[in-house]
């Protein structure tokens, strides 16, 4: 796809107040496993807006809930010594919060202190939110916003519930006529009342699909609290790590074949998917996992060498889950292609990784549409559609 196929970047909105420009929220942090990248994804973003075009303020959510007033510097936000910063690294006070109004005609960000005059930070226009998993990614923040009346970048509140939670996000699909994989549930109530019950379905699942079996949080991301288990010896450690990250938890049958993936991301004329990108084997570890995504940068193939007719095909499926879904701005949907030849999808994420070398970001470069045009495309979307019923 060449850049001038694609439609022009919409004008920008008439200035919010007496000719200033509109003011970006990037909200970031949060109180999920998946704080640090995050943290991560925000450096990046705050690094590609166009600051001639944009006012821009920086919020970050520490680990445990506080939003913080933080530092405007990319560079203290990337991974160093294989190790991902956090926002108690960032924030300019460790008992100042920020506080976004809930009326809907106000859009006021207050900043206070303990034994201090709140001070005001002024009007936010949109937010920006970088959040991955839980308490923001899962339609938390999402539901606040539309509260507050701020419009915000990526999908609303059922999209991101949806998205966030792979037992409905699965439910959804199938009953849209996408193809799915084996899969099997266990949730906490399950799990805490009768867990011998509970673990024969798995014992049977398995008898039923074979190992190898991935045993996964059911509202994580990131590829943390995943296991791969190749016999029922490795079983119940699994689940202990899946419940470490979220008290409900999957059980999924490994699909033979090559991993794919597919960007959507939404135009003035609906939703149109990327080139197509394959996640090749991971040799120095058993699976795609976190340290394979953002501490080894394992290489994806962008775009994937596949035919005409099977990248048309994972380009239909991907905006039809983008649609199944009810998503808003972007999503990255994840597939397999079976040996036999087939598409089958993983999951998508609403809110995916978003640093230049992430393969969503990738996927639209090679798609004709860089990086900060990318960030630019998804704020004036966000500023341009309402918050509410929609």
């Amino acid at each position: 796809m060449s850049s001038e196929n694609l439609p022009q970047s919409p004008e920008s909105p008439e200035s919010p107040a007496q000719g200033r420009k509109p003011r970006v929220a990037v909200v970031f942090g949060g109180r999920s496993s998946e704080h640090g990248i995050s943290v991560v994804t925000a450096g990046a973003v705050l690094n590609a807006i166009d600051r001639t075009k944009y006012d821009v303020l920086p919020i970050g959510i520490t680990t445990d809930g506080r939003w913080a007033l933080t530092a405007d510097d990319p560079g203290r936000m990337a991974i160093a010594d294989r190790k991902v910063p956090n926002v108690a690294q960032l924030a300019e006070s460790d008992e100042g919060g920020v506080v976004l109004s809930v009326d809907p005609g106000s859009r006021e960000v207050v900043y206070t202190e303990p034994g201090a005059v709140p001070k005001a930070l002024g009007e936010v226009d949109v937010v920006f939110p970088m959040l991955h998993g839980p308490y923001g990614e899962d339609g938390t923040l999402q539901g606040l916003l539309e509260l507050s009346g701020v419009p915000y970048v990526g999908a609303g509140v059922l999209a991101s519930a949806v998205g966030q939670d792979k037992e409905y996000m699965k439910r959804v699909f199938t009953s849209f006529g996408l193809p799915v994989g084996p899969y099997e549930v266990v949730r906490p109530r399950e799990w805490d009342n009768d867990r011998p019950t509970a673990r024969k379905r798995i014992v049977d699942f398995a008898g039923e699909h074979g190992f190898p079996l991935f045993v996964k949080p059911a509202r994580g991301g990131s590829s943390m609290g995943i296991t791969k288990v190749d016999d029922l010896s490795g079983l119940d450690e699994a689940i202990e790590e899946a419940r470490r990250h979220d008290p409900k938890f999957l059980v999924e049958s490994l699909l033979r074949g090559r991993e794919i993936e597919c960007g959507v991301l939404e135009f003035e004329d609906g939703p149109r998917a990327s080139v197509p990108a394959e996640i090749p084997p991971v040799t120095a570890h058993d699976f795609y996992d976190f340290e394979a995504k953002y501490i080894d940068s394992a290489a994806g193939l962008v775009p994937a060498p596949l035919t005409e007719e099977q990248t048309a095909e994972v380009q239909r499926l991907a905006v039809a889950a983008f649609e199944a879904t009810s998503c808003e701005g972007l999503v990255r949907a994840d597939f397999f292609l079976t040996d036999e030849g087939d598409f089958v999808i993983n999951e998508i994420n609403t809110m995916p990784g978003f640093t230049p070398i992430s393969m969503y970001p990738r996927m639209w470069q090679e798609s004709g549409v860089d990086y900060q045009e990318l960030v630019d495309r998804l704020i004036q979307a966000a500023l341009n559609r309402p918050t509410g019923l929609r």
